[in-house]
């Protein structure tokens, strides 16, 4: 019986670490890529080149992943001083319209999914802010009381993705070249 038992918590402790383990590869483990101020990208997210824990961690992450050739996907999680991204906060987007056939500026729960807003404004294009590439940008994110151009709502973390469809052939060789938009906390948040 002793012998059983001794074998159970060994499976259940064996099980404990390989699901820790898996968590922590595709939460937790940092993108492999480039950066372009607060924004980071995946070089690999859509390739055939992707490996394993890349190809989950997208499964689990995102919707869907295209090759940088068609799309190039740059993810920010924290503002230009290195502060997480929080929903209850506005925050300021500045910058250059990036080389892209079409691009856009979207924000995400802590779920990865849409704020449940009424509004519908979960993001910003070159096209709803009519700008072409190389003008200059300004937009706004955080809570409906703030009036912003995308809108969050309640507490805890906020995810940014600019997405670069059909990205310029220097942004396809070099993604890091990127004129990121800086984003800057608005004013002092709760």
């Amino acid at each position: 019986m002793k012998r059983r038992v001794s074998l159970v918590l060994l499976y259940l402790a064996a099980a404990s670490v390989g699901l820790g383990s898996t968590w922590f590869i595709l939460k937790r483990v940092g993108l492999e890529g480039v950066t372009a101020g607060a924004w980071r990208a995946d070089l690999l997210a859509g390739s055939a080149d992707a490996g394993l824990y890349t190809r989950a961690r997208i499964a689990v992450n995102a919707v869907l992943a295209l090759d940088r050739s068609e799309t190039i996907y740059f993810l920010a999680t924290q503002d230009d001083r290195g502060k997480p991204l929080r929903a209850e906060c506005r925050y300021r987007l500045n910058g250059v319209a990036p080389h892209a056939a079409w691009w856009s500026i979207t924000a995400y729960a802590d779920d990865n999914f849409l704020f449940p807003v009424e509004s519908h404004r979960y993001s910003a294009s070159g096209n709803s802010l009519n700008v072409r590439a190389d003008e200059i940008f300004s937009i706004t994110i955080g809570p409906e009381s703030t009036n912003p151009d995308i809108e969050t709502v309640g507490t805890g973390a906020l995810r940014l993705t600019l997405r670069l469809y059909k990205p310029g052939a220097a942004l396809q060789r070099n993604p890091a070249t990127l004129k990121a938009p800086t984003i800057e906390l608005a004013e002092v948040c709760p």
